[in-house]
């Protein structure tokens, strides 16, 4: 399949993405602060029509990834999932009336920029789709511990430490979800569907993702939007490329010094612009929740106006 399908997909699946990042951060507000990483906070909004409709354009969005990851690697796709902070800027802005910044635009910019020199530049060696059990169950532990820790820690923590943490978690949970998903499609490919049912990387990725979209919900919600949104967005990526070049043997094919210097530059400003984007994006959105929150107060469920 030619490259620049695979990086189309992937573009689609960010868009897809972002629409429903910004629907269910909507319907996230609707809940009080103090229901946060709770039972009852996933009750609420298992009823709620609104995260319903964002987790089908979410869904959608992962189908558009899983299609990338067919054809392309991990080292490509992941990277050019951070493009949907570029569709969730303006998306979040429409639906709340507000206007994108001057330094929003700026960091847009940087970040599309760094986009077209990585996908210009960079080439891939593929990798092998059935690594080892022993690097498998290495990987796992590892990934099991840190996302242990950082719940049991945002659990018992508030406010910004607990959004870093929860964060960090979904993260982590959403980067190995990324490489399960590309060890299934590759079975999928080679082996057929019992093939790929006999294995449990399918079975995993629906068990962490529902995981990870719930965590994710929590790390909405939990506040400190401005830590929390850039932390899941470059740990995502910088996990599964991670992962796919030390379990399953994915490797950059360049070897021309300035390339390799122009595709750290290029790493290194879409990180930054992640990060500014991300902290933008959390700052409108905890002002958003102080104001629906003032409005609450002041008109409390039930008293007539």
């Amino acid at each position: 399949m030619p490259e620049w399908v695979v990086v189309l997909l992937a573009l689609a699946a960010a868009v897809t993405s972002a629409l429903g990042i910004v629907i269910r951060q909507r319907a996230t507000l609707e809940i009080p602060q103090e229901e946060g990483v709770s039972a009852t906070m996933f009750k609420k909004l298992l009823r709620n029509r609104l995260w319903w409709g964002g987790t089908v354009v979410a869904a959608s969005g992962y189908g558009l990834q899983a299609l990338a990851l067919t054809w392309g690697s991990l080292i490509l796709v992941q990277p050019l999932l951070v493009s949907a902070l570029l569709f969730a800027l303006p998306m979040s802005a429409r639906l709340a009336h507000r206007r994108v910044t001057t330094h929003d635009w700026v960091w847009a910019l940087v970040l599309t920029v760094g986009l077209t020199a990585f996908v210009t530049m960079a080439r891939v060696h593929p990798g092998n789709y059935r690594p080892l059990p022993a690097v498998w169950i290495l990987a796992t532990v590892l990934c099991v511990a840190v996302v242990l820790g950082c719940v049991v820690g945002g659990a018992r923590t508030e406010g910004r430490n607990r959004a870093l943490l929860i964060a960090a978690a979904v993260g982590v949970l959403f980067g190995v979800v990324s490489v399960l998903t590309k060890v299934t499609v590759q079975r999928l490919d080679e082996e057929g569907l019992w093939g790929t049912l006999i294995v449990p990387a399918p079975y995993l990725v629906v068990i962490l993702g529902v995981a990870a979209t719930l965590l994710q919900q929590s790390a909405f919600h939990a506040g400190a939007l401005q830590t929390s949104v850039p932390t899941m967005l470059v740990l995502e990526p910088l996990v599964a490329v991670s992962l796919g070049i030390v379990v399953l043997g994915e490797a950059l094919a360049v070897t021309d010094p300035l390339k390799i210097a122009v595709l750290a530059v290029a790493v290194v400003a879409m990180a930054a612009a992640t990060i500014a984007l991300g902290r933008d994006e959390g700052a409108f959105e905890e002002q958003l929740e102080r104001q629906m929150a003032q409005r609450s107060r002041a008109h409390p469920q039930g008293q007539e106006n």
